[in-house]
């Protein structure tokens, strides 16, 4: 007689298969590369059809007639061509990744932020490791995508120093990274490029208006600390009960790789230093502020839109760089000044393909500002939003829930970003909602579902180190534990927002969420 499945495996196999389609479909997307060649393509035919059937619309903030112009006209085609050196080299976030990346590559290549990490890790009791790889999760968002490389053996390791499962370890970790990757304490690589795409978009309807990648720091640190006593919870009152999580399902601990956890005296004077320096390099900065008369301050003395505070990723690649260069230096990992330049060489050269992919994105986006499709997009699809009456409310949450199921084909959020910022970020500012609200719900929906989209190459390397400890593991062993994290996720983290909304508070140094 055959036997029939139980109601939960029908539903985990709906789960597998809804899975493979997503992957069948993914696996069809073109690199990122060519799709926004194959964007730019279709957005010529679209300008073309828009402007022969006459579509215009008129700019609620200053009256103006805006006309869709042929992309495939002659206009059309001198602009793209005289442009194009142009639309790369003034690109937003072009310039403030590469700042960025000079001085974080520094303090990563030291071991400083891996210390940090370590530390974090070693000062909580056996049964706080879960909160402290998660937590160390958020901080480590810092190095971008090598976080994925450090967290996740760091999590094995961590695990195995408290007597519990390795295998639970690598998934706290992966999630930790990639569910909450917009989530940090520290202002990270991606907030720079997000905040200059915003920026970007929202100049097109006030040519002043300045997002800097601290605009939403208040919200993203909150996040982190929420999000890492989430993973906790689910956790150990859930997934840590599995008894294919236990200790010795997991593996024997090695005699020596707890040690490897600890700082060596050499590490801990270094961090002592380090500490220093940076206490000394903030007062410094405060100091210049407070001087009277001082050019770094904004006009009446603003400090939200002081020459620090709007060019912030200078203050804080310096910041990294000269920490880094101190810890290095007492650690002998970086024994000279003169390595320094190579360091940066070498933090440049893991970017090279990000740069290559802002080379047509900054083409896109240029075509779409100068055909006037997105101002038209904007204008009509807040009229749209306006006859509906939705609250304000209700209509950031919808865009958090449309971009974590966007999420799943599309994983790079710069990209996915790039597409959605120059239409999202007008209409809302259209509707009376400020941009950075909006690029705060894009941060969640471009967060939740990394964990468990198979596009990601990072679910396939978390596969792999789990399989070094579990030889019979599958998609299904770690989509198991990453589906149900997501899923949280996406209701606790859009409810934190919609309080956050509600009481209005703060989402960085004076931005007002609404």
């Amino acid at each position: 007689m055959q036997r029939r499945n139980t109601p939960s495996e029908t539903g985990t196999n709906l789960l597998f298969r809804a899975i493979s389609a997503i992957e069948r479909v993914g696996n069809k997307l073109p690199h990122p590369f060519w799709l926004f060649w194959i964007l730019a393509a279709v957005l010529a035919l679209v300008s073309c059809a828009l402007s022969m059937a006459g579509v215009s619309a008129i700019l609620p903030k200053t009256g103006k007639v805006v006309e869709i112009k042929n992309l495939i006209s002659l206009d059309g085609l001198a602009f793209a061509a005289e442009s194009a050196v142009d639309n790369f080299a003034s690109f937003p976030p072009l310039a403030i990744i590469v700042v960025m990346i000079l001085g974080v590559s520094v303090a990563e290549k030291s071991g400083l932020l891996e210390a940090l990490l370590r530390i974090t890790i070693v000062r909580l009791p056996g049964r706080g490791v879960t909160f402290a790889i998660a937590f160390s999760g958020m901080i480590a968002h810092v190095m971008s995508d090598s976080a994925y490389l450090v967290m996740i053996p760091l999590g094995a390791l961590a695990f195995r120093a408290a007597g519990r499962s390795p295998v639970l370890g690598v998934m706290v970790a992966y999630v930790s990274v990639s569910a909450g990757f917009n989530a940090s304490p520290l202002v990270t690589p991606s907030d720079a490029v997000r905040s200059a795409l915003t920026a970007a978009a929202a100049q097109t309807v006030d040519p002043g208006y300045i997002v800097t990648p601290v605009a939403t720091y208040f919200f993203s640190a909150v996040s982190s600390l929420f999000l890492a006593m989430i993973i906790t919870l689910v956790v150990e009152l859930v997934l840590a009960k599995r008894p294919d999580f236990s200790a010795e399902a997991g593996g024997a601990a090695g005699e020596t790789e707890p040690a490897r956890l600890q700082l060596s005296s050499t590490e801990r004077r270094a961090l002592r230093l380090t500490v220093g320096v940076f206490v000394l390099y903030a007062a410094a900065v405060v100091l210049l502020l407070m001087i009277p008369g001082s050019p770094l301050m904004g006009e009446n003395g603003s400090i939200v839109r002081s020459v620090v505070m709007e060019n912030i990723s200078v203050f804080i690649a310096l910041l990294f760089a000269l920490v880094g260069f101190v810890y290095g230096r007492i650690t002998a990992s970086i024994p000279r000044l003169s390595h320094v330049p190579a360091i940066m060489t070498d933090g440049i050269s893991k970017i090279a393909p990000v740069i290559v992919l802002f080379f047509v994105v900054s083409q896109f986006l240029a075509y779409f500002t100068w055909t006037g499709i997105g101002s038209v997009l904007a204008v009509k699809g807040a009229d749209l939003l306006h006859s509906i009456n939705a609250p304000h409310l209700v209509i950031l949450l919808t865009i958090a829930v449309a971009v974590a199921v966007l999420n799943m084909l599309v994983t790079s959020g710069s990209a996915m970003w790039a597409i959605l910022a120059p239409i999202l970020v007008p209409m809302m500012m259209y509707l009376g909602i400020r941009p950075e609200a909006a690029m705060t719900t894009f941060m969640i929906g471009d967060s939740v579902t990394n964990a468990v989209t198979p596009m990601s190459p990072y679910f396939v390397l978390a596969l792999g180190f789990v399989q070094q400890y579990r030889k019979n593991a599958g998609i299904g062993t770690l989509m198991s534990f990453a589906v149900p994290i997501s899923t949280v996720f996406l209701i606790t983290w859009t409810a934190l927002f919609a309080l956050w909304y509600t009481l209005g508070i703060l989402l960085g140094p004076g931005i007002p969420v609404r």
